[in-house]
């Protein structure tokens, strides 16, 4: 089934951004795929190329990468003659175009669009629902995971003081998706119920990914606001909490700035090390916390080999790893960490995050799979988590069309397995 056309175009991401959309053509019909863009990055990320001209979207237009896919992916994939099905040797045919490690000539966006929309073809092809195809590539068990929803946003998430950029709930004492989604809900209600109490209704404004912003400094306040709410929705013990520090947005010189978004930070407030891993310390011991993402800045090697060898829960790399499997690799040598999170646009295509996957079970790692904070409707993500039965998922509050997308297909997924359907709960960082 060759492919008959390839069409790039200008979209919007969650945040009013421009962003690249996809449309394959087949003798089955149209595929489209949507690329997802971040707001705190990694420096270590394949490049999203960006039109750079300040005068036209502040710079954000994407027209050379929609360029890069009508003028030179398109023509010389359709030559080449591959079967949509053929998903690992068209995402190496796309990098050996570009001929760069990080995609810095047709950029990562332009080659994921593509890699996206071959995939969704393949699975049309093979007449199989994306999980399932997704599963049959990369040799993976197929499993519902437990949903991290972001119910406090800080960082560069929100324009509040808060530095800490996620705090999230994870249903692990639910029995099926669909409970988590309740409860998860439940939470985030009760949660918005106790922000206005305490801050007003000014405070239940959302970030980028559908938490609440509330104007707080004190990242404990958080973790207290989110286990007061799971106390009221009757959940304690049944809802744990995860976070993502970002911990590379305030971090400066040597040390971690908890005021960063102010210019005239106090110096001798910011943290050491040995403090920022005492902080987290004793958040392990005051609320029901499973699981830490980027909890130093991604080049502090030291720090996160500490953290993860001093504790025994969950550490994500993430600005770390970036999806990449050469830093995943140093990361598993210098055991800096024991769970990836798995970002398809940080690295840019399916076959390579599907061997970023892989690469990170072999060596004994979770994976979780996250959206981007600048998002669209497309709910790829939701059939990758389950076809590579990673466990556990994040893409935000269970608010915002662009959140809920995913969210959504998730709960068709799960109907549409009936009996065979598996939710990971408990064992969401090294399910079976």
């Amino acid at each position: 089934m060759p492919i008959k056309s390839i069409y790039a175009r200008q979209i919007y991401d969650s945040r009013g951004n421009p962003t690249i959309e996809v449309d394959l053509k087949t003798e089955l019909g149209i595929f489209r795929a949507a690329v997802p863009s971040g707001a705190s990055t990694g420096a270590h990320e394949a490049l999203e190329l960006r039109d750079g001209i300040k005068e036209q979207w502040h710079g954000k237009g994407v027209i050379k990468a929609i360029d890069n896919v009508n003028d030179i992916i398109a023509p010389k994939l359709i030559a080449k003659g591959l079967e949509v099905t053929e998903q690992r040797a068209i995402d190496c045919f796309l990098l050996e175009l570009d001929g760069t490690d990080l995609k810095k000539n047709l950029g990562a966006n332009a080659i994921l669009g593509v890699s996206l929309a071959v995939c969704k073809a393949g699975a049309a092809k093979k007449c199989m629902p994306l999980y399932k195809y997704i599963s049959e590539l990369a040799g993976t068990k197929v499993l519902l995971p437990v949903p991290s929803f972001n119910v406090i946003n800080g960082g560069s998430h929100a324009g509040n003081k808060l530095a800490m950029q996620e705090f999230m709930i994870m249903p692990t004492g639910a029995k099926s998706f669909c409970e988590a989604m309740r409860m998860g809900s439940e939470v985030y209600h009760h949660l918005k119920a106790v922000i206005k109490k305490k801050f007003g209704l000014d405070a239940t404004a959302v970030g980028d990914e559908g938490g609440f912003a509330p104007n707080i400094l004190d990242n404990k306040e958080g973790l207290c606001l989110i286990k007061e709410a799971i106390e009221k929705a009757g959940y304690t013990g049944k809802i744990d909490i995860a976070m993502d520090a970002a911990a590379s947005e305030f971090f400066k010189d040597g040390k971690y700035d908890l005021d960063f978004k102010n210019p005239n930070s106090d110096k001798s407030k910011h943290l050491a090390p040995e403090q920022l891993i005492k902080l987290y310390k004793e958040f392990m011991e005051d609320f029901p916390l499973v699981s830490i993402e980027d909890p130093f800045d991604q080049d502090d090697w030291g720090s996160w080999t500490k953290i993860t060898s001093g504790t025994k829960i969950q550490i994500i790399g993430d600005d770390l790893t970036v999806t990449n499997p050469k830093r995943i690799q140093e990361a598993v040598d210098k055991k800096s960490c024991n769970c990836l999170l798995l970002k398809v646009n940080q690295i840019g295509s399916v076959s390579e995050s599907i061997d970023a996957h892989l690469l990170a079970r072999e060596n004994g790692w979770g994976t979780m799979v996250s959206h981007r904070s600048g998002e669209t409707e497309d709910s790829f993500i939701a059939d990758l988590v389950v076809g590579l039965g990673t466990g556990q998922i994040k893409t935000g509050a269970p608010c915002r069309s662009e959140r809920l997308a995913k969210y959504n297909q998730l709960l068709r997924i799960e109907e549409e397995l009936g009996k065979d359907a598996v939710y990971t709960g408990k064992k969401f960082r090294y399910p079976s």
